[in-house]
């Protein structure tokens, strides 16, 4: 079996999927070797469109993917050929809890300097439809933060090297993630968390304001949770091609859910610093289905943030 990876080496969606991948075939019938492989490019969206056009649907290949791909299709974006409908989700590992976060040497140390900066904060992402793009276009929109987004890396491990190196102030993306490969910094305080974007703090940053705090009216609410927060809880999505047998579905849906609380997989997440909080394929497919049903309104408002 294969599990693919829409993102380069070293964060977190390939530290989830090299775990999974170690546990998975545990929880299969026959014991298969589950293999990782990373397919980067454009986001994820390469390998969206690959999943969906292209692999074989017959429950040896599974895709994780940055599920704010999902939205793009909603948005009307160019590039995306699949529906989002018909991919048939296993579920996710974790929720995938955003925050802004920017090296001291930037000044960037908190949410009042990113509002005051007399120029625009230079933020790094990867390609329009992920989170570390969109997430800083619907702040922007929201609180009228000063920011330049750079897009065209690989993945944040890329932006990370980019700010430690001085070319960018700071990224806006998983807290996971940004622990994984930030976490020494952060203890330090070389790195700064300036935001969080759910609703009630994390348990890991208490003190940090949350994004809802300053939104002033139901509009903006609602475009920080249909731009930030649902798309959140779709970010770790394991899918697998449209058109594979429901008995196939169902086998890996269950052997998904139980690697994610065994107990060799439990330690792993551990040693990773990582938090499992996972959701089912039902889960998924029921978001999926309610973003499809946004008010036109506010669609239209998105469309015009995230083009």
């Amino acid at each position: 079996m294969r599990i693919l990876v829409g993102a380069s080496a070293g964060g977190a969606f390939d530290t989830w999927g090299r775990m999974i991948g170690r546990h998975l075939g545990k929880q299969i019938p026959g014991n298969p070797v589950v293999v990782v492989e990373n397919v980067t490019g454009a986001g994820g969206l390469i390998l969206a469109n690959q999943v969906y056009k292209t692999t074989r649907s017959d429950g040896l290949t599974i895709a994780t993917f940055n599920g704010g791909l999902l939205m793009g299709q909603i948005l009307g974006r160019p590039g995306i050929e699949f529906d989002a409908r018909r991919f048939e989700y296993l579920g996710v590992p974790a929720k995938f809890d955003s925050v802004c976060a920017f090296s001291k040497a930037s000044g960037i140390i908190s949410l009042e300097r990113w509002k005051t900066s007399k120029t625009p904060v230079k933020v790094g992402g990867t390609a329009p439809g992920s989170n570390l793009v969109d997430i800083p276009k619907v702040l922007m929109a929201v609180l009228g933060l000063p920011t330049q987004i750079i897009t065209g890396y690989k993945g944040f491990a890329e932006i990370r090297l980019a700010v430690d190196g001085g070319e960018l102030a700071g990224a806006c993306g998983g807290w996971d993630g940004l622990k994984l490969l930030w976490g020494r910094q952060i203890e330090a305080g070389e790195v700064a968390v300036a935001i969080q974007t759910r609703s009630q703090p994390l348990a890991d940053l208490p003190k940090v304001p949350v994004v809802m705090d300053f939104a002033s009216n139901d509009d903006d609410r609602q475009l920080i949770e249909v731009g930030i927060q649902f798309p959140a809880l779709l970010s770790l999505a394991y899918a697998l091609p449209p058109g594979t047998p429901p008995d196939r579905v169902q086998l890996l849906r269950k052997a998904f859910a139980d690697t994610l609380v065994s107990p060799d997989m439990l330690a792993d997440v551990q040693r990773a610093r990582l938090v499992a909080d996972p959701a089912s394929g039902e889960e998924l497919q029921r978001i999926v289905d309610r973003l499809f049903k946004l008010p036109p309104a506010i669609a239209v408002k998105l469309k015009e943030i995230l083009k």
